[in-house]
C-alpha cells in the first residue's frame, strides 16, 4: 500500500504478553465509563498519555468518588466534559489539549481543567499554564520489520531524511513520515533531529495518529514513535497499534533496555506533564492531585511505570515550567 494514499488501519492484534515488572493490567477505559461519569477534573490532550492518564483516572480516588476524567484524543468527533453546556470538539494531541484549555481559561467554562502533554510549552513568554511532569518518555524512529534500513540512525542521518537531503538507504528509498500537525510527539521529534520545517518528501495528513503503526506499510517508511507507548502496547496493557512496525536506535544507543526499561542514555528523552493554569496551583484539588511528589498522580510511580514510563523521582509534581501553549 503506498504511503501517500493510505488510510489509518485500525489498531494491530495479536502478541504475547512481556513482563514489565508488574502484572500485565487489561487495557483502561477508553474515555470515562460511564460517558456520564463527569468526575472532579476534566483533562483531554495528548495521545501518548491517554492511557496511563485513563488508568489514573480509575485509580485515584478521594471522598467523593473518581477525580480524573480523561478524554482519549480519538474517537466521536465531540465529548461532554461536565454535566451541562460542556459539548466541545475532541481535542486530538497535547496542542490540541493545550488549546481547549486556554480556550475553557479564557471563556471562564470550567468545562477543561487540565490537559495532557507529550511536549513542554512552545511559547514561554507568559506564566498562564503550569506544565507539571510526572513521568519520563522517549521518542525513537521506528521502520518496518524485515526492512533492509538499518537499525541504527544518526541524529544527522534523521535530519537530512526529514528535510529530504537524504532519500535512499542500503538501496531502499525513504519515505518519512508524521503524525497529525497537533502531536507531541511530532513537535518533540523534529524539535530533537533539529528541523524547523520538514521536506516536502514527508508524509503528513491530519490522518496520520501518532504511536500507530499500521502507517508503516512499506520498506522505506520511517515513523516517530514513543517508546513508552510503544513497551506499552507491547505487553498488551493498552491496545496494540503497532503493525509491523519496530524501534530503531540513535547515535548507537537503543531506547529500551534488556528488560523492556526506558534506557535513560538515550538522546530523545522527554517528560511528559498534566497543564494546569497557574492561577488555579493553589487549589486544593488540583494540588493534592497534581503537584508534589506527594500529590496522588506521582504517589502511583507503579502504575506509571507498567505503563511504559520512567519514574521522575523528585522531579516528579514540579510547578517551575510554565507558559502560554
Amino acid at each position: 500500500m503506498n504511503v501517500k494514499s493510505r488510510l489509518r488501519l485500525g489498531a494491530g492484534v495479536g502478541a504475547l504478553a512481556l513482563g514489565l515488572g508488574a502484572a500485565v493490567a487489561a487495557p483502561a477505559h477508553a474515555d470515562p465509563s460511564s460517558a456520564t461519569d463527569y468526575r472532579q477534573l476534566a483533562g483531554v490532550g495528548s495521545d501518548t498519555t491517554q492511557d496511563v492518564m485513563n488508568a489514573l483516572g480509575d485509580a485515584i480516588t478521594n471522598g467523593n468518588g473518581k477525580v480524573i476524567a480523561s478524554w482519549n484524543a480519538t474517537g466521536s468527533s465531540t465529548v461532554k466534559t461536565k454535566s451541562a453546556g460542556c459539548s466541545i470538539t475532541r481535542p486530538d494531541g497535547s496542542g490540541a489539549g493545550i488549546t481547549a484549555l486556554n480556550t475553557a481559561l479564557d471563556g471562564s467554562t470550567g468545562c477543561v481543567d487540565f490537559a495532557r502533554s507529550s511536549r513542554g510549552p512552545s511559547d514561554t513568554s507568559t506564566t498562564d499554564l503550569t506544565f507539571i511532569p510526572y513521568a519520563k518518555d522517549a521518542v525513537s524512529w521506528s521502520k518496518l520489520s524485515g526492512s533492509a534500513l538499518p537499525d541504527n540512525l544518526t541524529t544527522a542521518q534523521l535530519k537530512a531524511i526529514y528535510e529530504c537531503s537524504l532519500t535512499s538507504l542500503n538501496g531502499v528509498t525513504l519515505t518519512p513520515i508524521l503524525p497529525q500537525s497537533s502531536s507531541g510527539t511530532r513537535a518533540f521529534f523534529l524539535n530533537s533531529i533539529g528541523v524547523a520545517t520538514p521536506g516536502s518528501c514527508v508524509t503528513t495528513n491530519s490522518g496520520i495518529q501518532e504511536n500507530d503503526g499500521s502507517v508503516v506499510d512499506s520498506a522505506g517508511d520511517i515513523f516517530p514513535y514513543s517508546v513508552a507507548q510503544y513497551t506499552a502496547q507491547e505487553s498488551l496493557v493498552v491496545d496494540d497499534r503497532r503493525g509491523d512496525a519496530v524501534l530503531g536506535s540513535v547515535d548507537g544507543k537503543s531506547a529500551r533496555n534488556s528488560d523492556l526499561t526506558l534506557n535513560t542514555s538515550f538522546p530523545y528523552l522527554r517528560n511528559v506533564y498534566n497543564v494546569v493554569p497557574t492561577a488555579k496551583l493553589s487549589n486544593a484539588l488540583i494540588a493534592d492531585t497534581f503537584v508534589g511528589t506527594g500529590s496522588k498522580v506521582c504517589a502511583n510511580t507503579s502504575l506509571i511505570t507498567t505503563y511504559g514510563f520512567g519514574s521522575l523521582g523528585s522531579a516528579c509534581g514540579s510547578t517551575t515550567l510554565t507558559g502560554e501553549k
